[in-house]
Formats: structure tokens, sequence, C-alpha cells
């Protein structure tokens, strides 16, 4: 990626870490960034140009368009859209790739599992950067596999594909992400790993949300729950959790207020077993399954929301949670606070969920519907709100 010369960029970085709400400090922005603290610091000090790449994470991570950083101050362009095409060529030819190096399965295994990491922190930048070269070498790597190295060849692909479908989704390209969906049923019996399966059935929830197929969604997820390996060891616990967790906020969605309430409980029921941790690439654990507690009564509206005023004013997301969790909790109270007449409150949360995970909230719908109602409200300071709206491309 070539470098930008400084030309004020590394001034109106600092501006903006030193300005915005809640105040970053330069390690702050390092770690939401993903960028090490001395690269920071020599950015703005001016002492280093900086990529485009640093410079759009840098950028996530503050909350500001890219454009605003840039000297030129020229129209911002989304460089994750731009890559989509990329991601949907690499699984082309998943049955047939192209003739080509393959890595050792043990570095092909460290670059799965860093992908896996970007989204859980809701860094889709980089997920975009490295998936498509890494979906064509994996491709190659499981149909040249020997016999002993197959199966674990086939998970790999499942987790990179996972990867890839979490940025198609949340950027809404539903038929790449459903495609990536059917690619992750495809390859996931070859790996041979019930808990693997059962996170595939949890992924392929996202095509009955898009579709708002809510009722098929839950008769889904009941069936993967009767295919789910036995509750003996924690990531076989945990993948069953997960499972009710998912299958109580859809029935949430399809009104199905009974089968919200008797998944959750079981979901609840799992996670008092295990310790909040990621298991099989999902975030399962008594603080997991709080956070869909909030989700849940978002979804069944009306009477419930109120329990997710409850819950938030007794508790938030700690630290350790994964960023795209933590922001989806905020998000999701936003809508709970904006529907019960708390409009400042909403915006409060919503600035909350873009410090903790900027790509996630900026994407996310309800975020642009709930700040254009609040622009239309005119509630909070006008101009906060204004760059606000500007910001997640609000109408």
């Amino acid at each position: 990626m070539p470098a930008l010369t400084d030309d004020g960029v590394g001034r109106r970085i600092a501006y903006y870490r030193s300005v915005i709400r809640p105040k970053m400090t330069q390690q702050q922005l390092a770690d939401a960034a993903c960028v090490a603290l001395g690269t920071v610091r020599k950015i703005e000090r001016g002492e280093r140009g900086v990529t485009d790449a640093t410079l759009e994470a840098i950028a996530d991570a503050l909350g500001v368009d890219p454009a605003r950083l840039r000297s030129d101050r020229g129209a911002a362009h989304t460089r994750v859209r731009a890559a989509l095409p990329a991601l949907s060529a690499a699984i082309a030819t998943y049955d047939l790739p192209d003739d080509g190096p393959v890595r050792p399965l043990r570095d092909l295994r460290t670059e799965v599992a860093e992908a896996a990491r970007w989204r859980l922190a809701a860094q889709y930048t980089r997920i975009v950067r490295s998936l498509p070269g890494l979906l064509v070498e994996l491709a190659r790597a499981f149909h040249d596999a020997p016999a002993e190295d197959r199966a674990e060849s086939a998970g790999l692909l499942v987790k990179a594909y996972r990867s890839a479908d979490a940025v198609a989704y949340k950027f809404g390209a539903q038929d790449l992400s459903a495609r990536l969906v059917d690619l992750m049923r495809w390859a996931a019996p070859e790996a041979g790993d019930p808990t693997l399966a059962a996170s595939v059935a949890y992924v392929r929830t996202e095509t009955f949300f898009a579709a708002r197929a809510h009722a098929a969604g839950l008769r889904a997820l009941e069936q993967a729950l009767d295919a789910a390996p036995a509750p003996v060891g924690a990531s076989a616990i945990a993948a069953r959790g997960a499972l009710h967790m998912r299958a109580a906020v859809i029935a949430g969605r399809a009104h199905d207020s009974a089968a919200a309430t008797s998944h959750l409980d079981d979901a609840r029921e799992m996670a008092d077993q295990v310790p909040e941790g990621v298991y099989c690439g999902t975030a399962f654990g008594p603080d997991s399954v709080r956070t869909h507690e909030v989700s849940v009564a978002v979804s069944l509206g009306d009477v419930h929301v109120g329990r997710a005023l409850d819950i938030a004013r007794e508790w938030k997301p700690p630290e350790g949670m994964p960023a795209e969790r933590r922001s989806g909790f905020y998000i999701e109270l936003a809508r709970a606070q904006l529907w019960t007449g708390l409009p400042d409150d909403a915006f409060a949360s919503l600035k909350v969920a873009r410090h903790i995970a900027p790509q996630h909230t900026r994407e996310h719908p309800w975020v642009r519907e709930d700040a254009a109602k609040l622009r239309r409200l005119k509630r909070a300071d006008a101009e906060t709100l204004t760059h606000f709206a500007e910001w997640c491309a609000a109408t």
C-alpha cells in the first residue's frame, strides 16, 4: 500500500484523538486500530508517513471518516465494499482452484486464527485485505491434502469462510453471505467435528434474519440442537448454549415469547457451566447470555423492552468481551432507549458502540435508522448528532 506523506495527517489524527468523546490516549488508539504504539506516536509527530491501510484502521478506531484525516479531504470510499468482488472471485472456484503454492498447515492455521480474531474485533478492513488469497490457498490445501490432513484442512476452510461471511453479511452483501454459508455447510462434514457443524448452524441463521424468515430459522436451529453433540466438555456445552442463544433471538423476532424464554433459559443453564470465552469461533458464557437477554427483549418489543433497560442499569458488558458483541449490546440498548422516550440516552449508547467497534457500528442498519430518527427529533447537540449521522450515512 502506498504511504501518505504527513502533510498534516498526524496533526489531524492527534486532534481527533484528543477531542472526541470519550477522549483516547495514544495507547488506546493503538490498541483499537491494531497498530504499534510507536507507530501512532511517530505518525502524530510527523516523523513517518502512513499507509492507506493504517490510516483507515486509525480512522475506524477514532470513529471518523478517513477523508477527514487525509490532506485532500476528498470523497470517502469504502475499501471493504470495493473488496467484496475479490471475495466473490476467490470462492468461485472453490472446487477447482487454480494451481499455486500451498504453505504448511501450521502457517495456514495461524492466518485463519488471525482472521477470526479480526472478526471478533470487527476489523473488517483487515479481513478483506487478506482473505481472498487465503481462501484460494485453503481450497488448494483441501483438495490436495493427504488423508491425514483432510479433516483439518476442511475445518480451516470453514473458519475462513466464516470470517469472510462476517464481512459480507455486515456490509449488506446478502447473496455473497448466503454463498459463503452454503460453502461452510459443504465443507463442515469433511471436518468431522460436531461442534464445528453446530457453529455453522449458528451462522446459517443470518440467512433467515436477512429474509425475515424467523419461524423457519427457529425450526432450523431446533433441528441443529437435535443434531448437536451431547453437552459433555466445555466446547460441546458452549456449542449447544450458543445455539440456544441464537434460537432465543430469532424466536423473539418471530414474536414467539414462549420459545424465546425457553431457549434463553436453556442458554443460561449452559452458560453457568463454562467460563466466558470464545468456543469454536463463537463467544459464549454468562456475559454473552446477558447481552442476548437485551437482544431478545428488543426483538420481542412492546412490554418486553423495559427488560433491556433493567439489565443495562445493573450490568455492562466487560471489556474482555469481543468488540463486535459489546458494540451490539449498545446498539440494541439504544433502540430500547429510543422506543421508551430516552433519545439522549440512545444517542449516548450509539456513541459508545462506535467507540468500541466503529466498523460494526457504522454498517449496522439499526444505527442508521436510529441516528436518522434522532436527527429528526433534533435531540442532543445538533452539530455532534449531524456529524454522527453523516458518519454512518443516516438519511
